[in-house]
């Protein structure tokens, strides 16, 4: 479902995969190749959402924002199942782990690697290139150069299988 909220509509490239039951609203844009899979929101009724180029929302995902907080999504990123991304930033070629929770005006560096379940408190800043687990996060260590290829690979991987459907 794609939808109007007051004047603002969705802006969608047309090289984007949108998948079944996924709610895009209000003040959105999404970029080229970006593929948002089964029951994801993304609710620009309150600020801006915008999405980079080639990233994966994953199934059930929840994007929103706040009065004056927009949420941006950077160029290939991962926002893994079930996560929530709230008026946050997210630089290109992180990853949001499943069920991860990004709270009001905090900052995912790039190539940041956000652990499945982490909680991002408000306004905190998650290092470039930084692996973050737990809740609150707690920095764990640098990524290595292999962890941050796995990433990309990661991507291209959802490209591909964005592809598989008819």
């Amino acid at each position: 479902m794609r939808g109007f909220y007051h004047k603002n509509q969705p802006v969608i490239a047309k090289s984007a995969v949108i998948f079944p039951l996924v709610t895009i609203t209000g003040d959105v844009t999404i970029g080229e190749r970006v593929n948002i899979w089964f029951s994801a929101t993304l609710r620009g009724d309150m600020a801006k959402i915008t999405v980079g180029d080639q990233t994966n929302i994953q199934d059930n995902a929840v994007i929103h924002t706040n009065t004056g907080l927009p949420t941006i999504i950077g160029r290939n990123v991962t926002i893994g199942h079930g996560a929530i991304v709230h008026a946050a930033t997210i630089e290109d070629d992180a990853l949001i782990g499943m069920g991860a929770i990004i709270l009001d005006g905090a900052i995912v560096l790039k190539g940041a690697m956000v652990g499945a379940g982490c909680v991002i408190p408000p306004g905190k800043v998650v290092p470039e290139r930084t692996l973050v687990v737990g809740n609150p996060m707690r920095i764990v260590r640098e990524l290595s150069e292999k962890e941050l290829l796995a990433n990309q690979d990661n991507v291209n991987y959802y490209l591909k299988l964005s592809q598989e459907y008819d």
